[in-house]
């Protein structure tokens, strides 16, 4: 089968299906004829940091853009969440110790320790991705 590549459209169109395209006003007008292999190979999978994007009127492999601003930020703020969430666990068994009377004075100071690094944690401004340097968690003590 061959394939109409619209380097407008960044697009594949099957030849066999033209008439489909015409009727419905969507056949691209600069089209250029390609084969299976070119199909095959800039419609499966892209190898990793590429996308398909047009070379010379071609389907291409290109670098993937650098992510928007907006995409970091939401990035970094995904981050901190886990790391809140990880944070949330170690302290509430740890509160629940000292609720509860039975803290070893290693997991009192530990509490003390996580809910620290969770205050530090809240604090990072994400705005700033990616140049943010992170709170180092404290070390994970076995219960």
């Amino acid at each position: 089968m061959s394939y109409i590549f619209s380097a407008t459209d960044n697009a594949f169109y099957p030849l066999s299906m033209r008439q489909q395209y015409i009727d419905a006003g969507t056949w691209p007008v600069n089209g250029i004829q390609v084969g299976d292999d070119i199909f095959n190979e800039f419609t499966g999978p892209a190898p990793a940091g590429k996308i398909r994007g047009v070379l010379n009127e071609m389907p291409a492999w290109v670098d993937l853009p650098p992510p928007a601003p907006r995409q970091l930020t939401d990035q970094a703020e995904q981050n901190r969440l886990a790391l809140k969430n990880e944070a949330d666990i170690e302290i509430a068994w740890r509160q629940d110790a000292v609720d509860a009377g039975i803290a070893t004075e290693e997991e009192t100071a530990a509490l003390s320790e996580w809910k620290t690094y969770r205050v530090l944690l809240m604090r990072v401004d994400v705005s700033k991705a990616p140049d943010i340097v992170w709170p180092m968690p404290p070390d994970v003590q076995a219960s």
